[in-house]
């Protein structure tokens, strides 16, 4: 046998070898020969480094096992100690692919020689990591290709690695622009379907998209926004913090980080730069992450005039702890007292923890409880009570970027339901004259305003009468940079427009 006979021989044996442990050889052969990298075998990569492996793992938590990716990704940086620039770009880089996987998809479906629901999944999060770096950072396209195909090697092997190679060196033969107009034509040929454009461009689910057209809309904005709206849900939000008032103060905070005030709520400031966790006023638990609009709302809360005494307040939902820290730190300043109560005992913890500055007299419990319950069990007992209600959290997909792929329309149901159970406990604790603060990050106007007609509706069936009050001039008298919109009594913030997560906001007074 030549010596020609008997490679031949072997790269047929090897290539039988890798088809029986699942490798995907023959189908990048099928790509043709023209997708193999250029570079010398010296000289490619031969695993992904630490960041993309990060990134990765984030990807395939979140896919398998329902994580979300916040919680994924800080926990694994700390263990395998990626800091700095690394951090950062594995952070850009887990989060930015999971906002635009619709998108990215589509880009891959027009790339790929076979349809994306024949691609396993662990390759296909790898396609998407490599799509992002190549259409959505600022990644040289020869280095997102050679190190993603190392990534595929390192995790998906070495047949996987070359159908990752041959697909994103196509992706990499076009810039942003051209594969925009290519999807958006395939996914709306007639060009007559705004709704599908948008969601395939902007990378959000349809119903969303049509959901955020309503909402915009439903709460005196033009439809003409919702292009911006979308496009801000992509964007990475600011690293805003929280200055606690009377624990510590904004210019405290801004000498420890170089933070700048964040523009509408007084206490809030924004991070140009490093890790918040490392900040001194943070660990001491005197100042706190937590977005301007979650900020705002909770001030408006106590701002809102209440007739007679203001001594007890509730965070009727506290979990996981940052409006009750900011209510509990407020409270001190007030002389009134605070009860937190969570329905999980798991996150009760981490109110407990976002209380340990407030002082003690400040705050009355910290209790494990069904929200729903509570109006039953003290009627008419608190004169503020914050209702941050669960909700399908469609206000901060910049946050939450695997939400928007989660979530559907079957969602509202049961979560509308749950609303307006914890509304109507809520109306039912605050004492006649005090102040209730209903409050969503999510603009869906099915979680939002359709809420509060029912629940003030079924109150005044029960007797008992309830008032819409006008939240603007209460928001405007915390945030004097606040525009109100005419014709409306309830505040909803966007991203587009404020800079914050989508939060509404609707104050209501027992009468």
């Amino acid at each position: 046998m030549s010596g020609d006979e008997r490679r031949g021989r072997d790269d047929r044996a090897q290539d039988a070898r890798r088809d029986a442990r699942g490798r995907q050889r023959g189908e990048a052969r099928a790509q043709g020969r023209a997708g193999r990298t250029t570079a010398a075998p010296a000289s490619r990569a031969r695993a992904g480094d630490a960041a993309r492996g990060a990134a990765y793992d984030t990807l395939r938590a979140v896919e398998g096992s329902d994580a979300y990716a916040n919680l994924v990704l800080p926990p694994l940086l700390r263990e395998r100690r990626i800091a700095g620039r690394d951090a950062g770009f594995a952070t850009e880089l887990a989060y930015g692919t999971l906002r635009l996987q619709g998108r990215y998809d589509a880009v891959l479906a027009q790339a790929s020689s076979r349809p994306l629901d024949q691609v396993d999944r662990p390759v296909l999060d790898v396609l998407r990591l490599g799509a992002h770096q190549l259409l959505g950072m600022r990644v040289a396209p020869h280095a997102a290709v050679s190190e993603t195909v190392g990534l595929a090697r390192e995790r998906v092997g070495a047949g996987a690695a070359q159908f990752v190679n041959a697909v994103l060196r196509r992706v990499a033969e076009h810039p942003l622009e051209v594969w925009l107009t290519r999807i958006a034509d395939a996914a709306d040929p007639g060009g007559e379907d705004a709704v599908a454009r948008l969601a395939v461009v902007e990378s959000h689910p349809a119903w969303v998209v049509r959901a955020m057209r309503e909402s915009l809309v439903g709460s005196g904005r033009s439809a003409d926004e919702l292009g911006a709206l979308l496009a801000a849900d992509n964007l990475a939000p600011r690293v805003t913090l929280v200055a606690r008032p009377g624990l510590v103060s904004v210019d405290d905070v801004a000498e420890q980080t170089g933070a700048q005030p964040a523009g509408l709520a007084p206490t809030a400031l924004v991070m140009s730069g490093g890790d918040p966790g490392d900040v001194p006023a943070v660990r001491a638990g005197l100042a706190g992450v937590q977005d301007e609009g979650s900020q705002l709302v909770t001030l408006a809360l106590v701002a809102a005039p209440v007739a007679g005494a203001d001594e007890r307040w509730l965070d009727l939902c506290a979990g996981p702890g940052g409006k009750a820290a900011l209510l509990g730190a407020l409270a001190a300043q007030r002389g009134a007292r605070l009860v937190a109560n969570e329905v999980q005992p798991h996150r009760v913890r981490l109110v407990e923890q976002a209380l340990r500055a407030v002082p003690s007299d400040a705050v009355e419990e910290v209790r494990t409880g069904d929200g729903r319950r509570v109006g039953q069990q003290e009627p008419a007992s608190y004169d503020r009570v914050l209702v941050d209600a669960p909700c399908t959290g469609l206000g901060a997909l910049r946050r939450r970027p695997e939400s928007r792929w989660r979530r559907t329309p079957a969602d509202l149901a049961t979560l509308s339901a749950l609303q307006r159970e914890l509304l109507a406990s809520a109306i039912a604790a605050v004492r006649p004259g005090g102040v209730v603060a209903y409050v969503t990050c999510s603009p869906h106007l099915a979680e939002t305003q359709l809420v509060v007609l029912d629940a003030v509706r079924a109150a005044a069936r029960a007797g008992t009468a309830v008032e819409v009050l006008d939240a603007a001039p209460v928001v405007a008298q915390v945030a004097p940079a606040w525009e109100p919109v005419a014709g409306r009594q309830d505040v909803q913030l966007w991203p587009h427009v404020h800079g914050t997560d989508a939060m509404h906001l609707t104050l209501l007074r027992r009468v």
